[in-house]
């Protein structure tokens, strides 16, 4: 039975070792940035700048591992149906709609979503690294030049992981517009004693 995250808010659990974490879109174009941390030890966190080193391919998806700061192996992805994730760009925070969109008011945004919620596991705001984003459609212009352009992904496309360990894992459906082709979705999500 899936769990739903509603629109621009989050959620946080445990994984264990051997479990499948499978993370679906339920209506399409709407990213989910998630986060994990070693349930016993929360020092050792998931590490994008050691993931896209071992993987050697900025385009993270089926058949790559996520590796932790300590280059430990947290998820395998054994099945993503949508093949396109990013693993560059920080959670959204208060201050992304400050500097990106000129946002003033208060805006939901997955850095508060994460820490809020992973806050039961001990785990601080500081602590919060940068998220695994899964379906979000991040483009490379030849000069470098970043884009964020509408997620590919379709109502029901998703992403299976298998725990390498014992995880506290943080999720969101996410709260950045341009992430989202401007709207904003729920996000749905199974933890699986098999897949």
């Amino acid at each position: 039975m899936s769990n739903r995250i509603a629109p621009q808010s989050g959620a946080a659990f445990v994984v264990e070792k051997g479990q499948y974490l499978r993370v679906i879109d339920p209506t399409g174009e709407q990213v989910s940035d998630m986060v994990c941390f070693n349930r016993h030890d929360k020092k050792e966190w998931l590490s994008s700048g050691k993931t896209l080193d071992y993987c050697s391919t900025l385009l993270i998806t089926k058949g790559h591992s996520l590796y932790s700061n300590r280059s430990n192996v947290m998820f395998e992805i054994i099945e993503d149906t949508n093949g396109r994730n990013d693993f560059l760009l920080a959670p959204c925070s208060p201050e992304t709609f400050k500097i990106i969109y000129g946002t003033t008011d208060y805006h939901p945004s997955c850095f508060e979503n994460l820490h809020t919620n992973l806050e039961k596991y001990g785990i601080t705001p500081d602590e919060i690294p940068t998220a695994f984003n899964i379906f979000m459609n991040v483009q490379f212009a030849p000069d470098g030049t970043l884009s964020v352009d509408p997620p590919l992904s379709r109502a029901g496309d998703y992403v299976v992981l298998k725990a390498e360990m014992d995880l506290v894992v943080g999720l969101t459906a996410c709260s950045a517009e341009q992430s989202n082709n401007y709207t904003f979705k729920p996000i749905d999500y199974e933890v699986l004693d098999t897949f």
